[in-house]
């Protein structure tokens, strides 16, 4: 069985930066301070917003960072290791975090080159994080940020998570149920993080049940005998239709009937129609199937009496725009009492040096526009996104629970302008640069050339 990353937190890491860990240490770099920044460099070609998410899982693997007796022999014994002093294997055993964090809450909308997340702690100890931060932060922005879309798109219908038999891998699609309730769907279909997470879980019966009997009434009898006025009927194996005047004709007790393929625009009126002439305007119409934000958002639009979406692979996978362009950069070092302002200069992946803030502002109750700012600058108007979750290894901020996160992500959304959030053509956010980091950025630059690019400029605490 492949372990998880919480018993094995420091060796879920790429191997480069456990040799440059190795390096820093046999230089005395190690007790360098560093501060890294997590940000997404640049929106996909189908998204005007991002919805960040993945923080908690972030602070645990900071509260759980250790190396194990076991851990350190395999690293002692990989070759990459051979001309590694044994005293860096001595102060693997007793490295923790002892570092701070500062992040941008999850739920709240973010956009290009905005960091989501801030690292000051020794350099090894932030350096050996970027691998665990990156995949988690970026993986459940983007399946939260999907989520997001289609729940608007679905202009009030609720939608479920169904994705977790097509995601890559069982435990992203744990992540996904719940990046997907922080985005607003109702539940999701997968069991354990109905357990491990409490959120709410939903189910219906495969075709497989259908095809079980010799008789499609009998499976419908079947399973309404047992779940009642819970049951939905899947109704679609043979003809939707039919599949509907058949469970009407029983007088079966059931909670709904889902469509799992064909017109829904036009199945789901003529099912409707159906129902409430049968006595069952009660009846819920649920929708599932290679849907997306767009093919809902054609449903609504079409106004189709569908109350339900249960949506999976392009959810979990966010197929349109499955990757987001994570970095995380060193913005500063701090060695021998001096601070440096680092940043990058290689053509299209041009960095800015310098702890930064976010400062958000707004006007008539929406968000009007954000900038991009030193962490020393101030903004008294501007509500400033990034706060402080861990100092000096400790956590200091409270984990909300779930539900409050999800409140709070419909809320910012809520505040996000229409233009923003629409699904084509949707118009851009505007995010500023403030004066203080464009200055800052000339700075650097001006004292490197191209070569040495990278490094960054001096200054006494």
């Amino acid at each position: 069985m492949i372990a998880s990353s919480h018993e094995h937190p420091g060796l879920l890491t790429d191997l480069y930066e456990l040799t440059m860990a190795a390096a820093y240490f046999q230089t005395g770099k190690y007790q360098d301070r560093a501060t890294f920044e997590l940000s997404i460099r640049s929106l996909p070609a189908h998204r005007s917003f991002l919805l960040a998410a993945g923080l908690e899982q972030a602070v645990q693997y900071f509260e759980k960072f250790a190396y194990t007796a076991a851990e350190i022999d395999f690293l002692r014994q990989h070759p990459s290791f051979s001309t590694v002093r044994p005293e860096f294997f001595d102060y693997l055993a007793s490295l923790r975090f002892t570092g701070n964090v500062w992040a941008v809450p999850e739920g709240t909308p973010v956009f290009a080159e905005e960091p989501l997340l801030r690292v000051t702690a020794p350099i090894i100890e932030a350096q050996i994080a970027e691998t665990y931060l990156l995949s988690m932060i970026t993986y459940q922005t983007t399946v939260a940020s999907k989520a997001a879309r289609m729940v608007r798109a679905a202009a009030g219908r609720g939608v479920v998570e169904f994705g977790t038999r097509r995601a890559h891998g069982p435990g992203a699609g744990t992540l996904a149920a719940r990046a997907s309730y922080i985005g607003g769907c109702l539940g999701t279909s997968n069991v354990l993080a109905g357990y491990s997470l409490g959120i709410p879980t939903y189910g219906t019966a495969a075709h497989s049940w259908i095809m079980a009997f010799e008789e499609e009434e009998e499976a419908f009898r079947k399973f309404a005998s047992i779940y009642g006025s819970r049951a939905i009927l899947l109704v679609d194996t043979y003809d939707a239709v039919e599949g509907v005047k058949k469970a009407l004709r029983l007088g079966l007790p059931f909670r709904g009937v889902r469509l799992d393929s064909g017109n829904f625009a036009e199945a789901s009126r003529v099912i409707r129609k159906l129902l409430d002439e049968g006595g069952r305007s009660d009846g819920v119409i649920m929708a599932s199937g290679d849907l997306n934000e767009y093919s809902i958002g054609k449903l609504t639009e079409a106004n189709a009496p569908i109350d339900l979406y249960g949506v999976g692979t392009d959810l979990v996978t966010s197929r349109d725009a499955p990757a987001l362009s994570g970095v995380y950069k060193m913005v500063e070092i701090e060695s021998g009492g001096q601070v440096r302002e680092t940043a990058k200069f290689s053509e299209a992946k041009i960095s800015y040096p310098g702890q930064k803030q976010i400062c958000r502002f707004s006007e008539n109750g929406q968000y009007a526009r954000d900038v991009l700012a030193l962490a020393s600058e101030s903004f008294p108007q501007g509500e400033p996104l990034l706060v402080p979750v861990i100092e000096n290894g400790k956590r200091v901020r409270r984990a909300p629970s779930l539900e409050a996160i999800r409140d709070f992500a419909s809320a910012n959304l809520d505040h996000l302008p229409p233009e923003v959030q629409r699904l084509e053509r949707a118009a851009s956010y505007p995010v500023e640069r403030s004066a203080g980091l464009k200055n800052l950025l000339e700075s650097v630059r001006s004292q490197y050339l191209p070569q040495t690019a990278g490094l960054g400029s001096a200054r006494k605490l």
